[in-house]
Order: C-alpha cells, then structure tokens, then sequence
C-alpha cells in the first residue's frame, strides 16, 4: 500500500471488480480471519414535516498481526421522505484507509458493495449448509438485493431452475425475463406455497413484517436463507420454519437485531443457545455443517462491517494490480 493517490470508483467499477465467485473466496478468508467490528453508530436526524431521517456509521478495521492492513468506514443515510420526490431513500458510501497510516486510498459506491457482499455472504453460507446437489432456486423478493442472488448462488452450487416470488407480479415477471437475458432458466410464479416445496434453496430478499415462508411447505433438505429483515419487527420466516431447522446465523447481532430470531425466542419457540454456528465458525470449522441430505438448514443474516471491509480491499486490491 505504497500508492497514496485516493481512488474514486463509481458503483459500476465497484461491482465489475467484485465478481461473486472471487468475492465468496474473499469473504470465506475474511471471516476465518476476522477483524475488529465496533457495534455501529446509529444517529436519528430530525426533519420538519417528514419522516425522521438515519444516519449510520459502520467502521471496521483489521487487527496488528495482518501484513496488509486497511480501516474502513461505511456511511449511511436512509431519508424516507425521499419517496416523495421520486430520488432513493438510501445512500452509502465506503471510505477505505491505509491501516497502518489513516491515509485515505479511495471512495467507493457503498450501495454496490453492500448489494454484492450480502448475497455473496449467503451464497458463502449456502456453501456450507445447502445440500451439494441443490439446483432449484426460489428467490423470494424482486429488488435488487434479490436480482443478485441467482448468480451469487451459482458460484457454489450447480443452479438450473430459478424461480421468482414478488408480492408484486409485475416485478417478479420483469426480474425472470432479466435472469432469462443472462442465459439462466428462471420463471416468475405466483404459488408461493408450491414453489417453496419444491425448491432446494429459498431466499428470501424482502421488507416483509410478516412471515412469507411457512415451516409446513420446507421439504427434506431444503436451505432457507433470509436476507431481508433486519429489525427486531420484520419477519419473513414463521415459527414452525425455526422449529424445523438447524439454525445458523451471520453474527451475533442477529440475535438482537432481526425479528426472525427476536420474536419465536422471546416466545420461547427456540432459545439463543439453539443457533448452531455464526459464519465465521463455519469458515474456521470450528462446527459441523449440514449433517445429511434429509436436514433443513436455515440461515439468518443482518450484515456485518466485516464484509463490507472485505469487498472494498478486494476492490481496491484489484485496481491496485490493474494499475
């Protein structure tokens, strides 16, 4: 890290240089490893005659040991009353550093790199929780979280079928026709119990406060992998889901932030200490996986800075080697 010029890269470079099977490679590493994650800083701002807006701070850094070392910040700002002015509620930016220094390396698209690192940190989990020869995938969900997820999963599994789930139709039909540009066999469904039984893998990418996905439709070995609530009321799984599953989480913040666990654990559907393993455990292999093809694995995520630390050094790691 010699080369102090600050790189400003727009979300379209962001996302060329984070392809998901190289991306899965990374974050599989960057999770064995780890990092220092402080717990995010979350700042309320008033706004005269809206809705109050959100500021967020997600810093990680890595440790002394590590011979490369890189601090990073995410910056984010929700702003809900942007709905009425037609522009997005949501914008990030990721500020990357030199570790050792504090010097500034670059400014990337936040949003690209919190898009692709979530669905390639399921993808990564699915690696060890989805049954080998898993090739039906139900997507639930058709934003663009969701649009990711098809090829994120066919970076470590054989994907053939892809269905699309959306509580609007029209949404679902125009994210099938996209997959079915890019060369992948997927179809736009409306039978949400159906295509949950006969699925391999469920994702679900949704802002659902009420359970999509019914334990009763999740055959033998099915995965589920729930992307889409992160706070304390969002559901997209039911209690009987949970019953049924060996449970594994991204971090421990699940366990407080996301309303798939916070809910059936406060009505003592399942306790905490019923979580099989955290990601980084499963990448250690400090915990056994799936145990056979019959078990249905469920996977819960919230995010985590790690990641997001992971991706942009792969980011500014590969303009470094490109020159």
């Amino acid at each position: 890290m010699t080369d102090t010029q600050i790189r400003i890269l727009d979300a379209r470079t962001t996302g060329e240089l984070l392809p998901f099977g190289a991306l899965v490679a990374t974050l599989r590493q960057a999770f064995a490893e780890g990092c220092v994650v402080p717990v995010r800083h979350h700042h309320t701002i008033a706004n005269s005659g809206e809705p109050d807006a959100t500021l967020l701070l997600m810093p990680a850094w890595h440790e002394t040991h590590r011979s490369e070392r890189y601090l990073g910040i995410k910056i984010v700002t929700v702003f809900p009353g942007n709905t009425v002015r037609g522009i997005p509620g949501l914008t990030s930016t990721y500020m990357l550093y030199d570790g050792r220094t504090g010097m500034q390396l670059a400014l990337l698209d936040g949003n690209t790199i919190t898009a692709r690192r979530t669905v390639a940190a399921s993808a990564l989990a699915a690696d060890y929780l989805a049954r080998k020869d898993a090739r039906r995938l139900l997507v639930i969900g058709a934003g663009r979280v969701a649009s990711l997820i098809p090829d994120a999963y066919r970076a470590v599994r054989p994907i053939a079928d892809v269905d699309i789930w959306d509580i609007d139709p029209a949404s679902a039909e125009r994210l099938a026709q996209s997959l079915r540009q890019r060369g992948l066999q997927a179809t736009a469904v409306t039978d949400l119990e159906a295509a949950v039984r006969r699925a391999d893998i469920v994702s679900a990418a949704t802002l659902a406060t009420a359970p999509l996905i019914r334990g009763e439709w999740l055959r033998p070995g099915t995965h589920v992998d729930l992307i889409g609530g992160f706070t304390p009321a969002m559901r997209e799984a039911d209690d009987e889901a949970l019953r049924r599953s060996s449970v594994y989480i991204d971090t421990h913040e699940a366990l407080h932030e996301a309303g798939d666990l916070v809910q059936p654990i406060r009505a003592g559907v399942i306790a905490a200490d019923a979580v099989r393993a955290t990601l980084d455990e499963l990448c250690r292999r400090d915990v056994p996986a799936r145990t056979s093809n019959d078990e249905i694995t469920l996977y819960k995520a919230v995010g985590t800075a790690l990641a997001d630390l992971a991706a942009a050094t792969m980011v500014y790691e590969a303009v470094l080697s490109a020159g």
